[in-house]
């Protein structure tokens, strides 16, 4: 799906300013774990989002997309910033913060929360993933770009 942008070349013949523009890598997305437990969610995400290309070309040859890191104790309320404590999307509040959620069926949310308390409960989440607890950053698909 091609999404326009016809706002972008306007502000860069218009502003004075470096452009910035936080965005969400939509390819970049499966790179956290909840694409191993909830993938609908990760396409729903993937689907809302336009390409970091597609958003900083009209911006001109000098746009750079540029990584954000999201630190562990991330309090913002989206997927990512719960990368190394999963057992806080297991909570309707924290979930609610991310509107990809109501795009999903009941059902899927119950077959999350199932399948991630069960392997919290009994370690495998930790196997797998458990480096991510300690990590004090996580690169996931949180992006800036800088037009010039």
């Amino acid at each position: 799906m091609t999404r326009r942008t016809p706002a972008l070349p306007k502000m860069r013949r218009r502003s004075f300013w470096i452009a910035r523009i936080g965005v969400c890598e939509p390819a970049e997305l499966d790179r956290f774990w909840l694409q191993h437990y909830c993938p609908e969610v990760i396409a729903v995400e993937a689907s809302r989002y336009p390409s970091t290309q597609g958003i900083g070309a009209p911006l001109g040859d000098q746009s750079e997309v540029l990584p954000v890191p999201i630190p562990l104790d991330c309090t913002d309320g989206f997927n990512e910033a719960y990368f190394g404590r999963p057992e806080m999307l297991l909570n309707p509040e924290a979930r609610r913060a991310c509107s990809a959620w109501a795009f999903v069926d009941d059902t899927v949310i119950q077959r999350f929360e199932n399948d991630l308390s069960r392997d919290i409960k009994f370690g495998r989440w930790d196997e797998r993933f458990g480096h991510f607890r300690t990590e004090p950053l996580f690169l996931g698909s949180l992006k800036l770009i800088v037009g010039r």
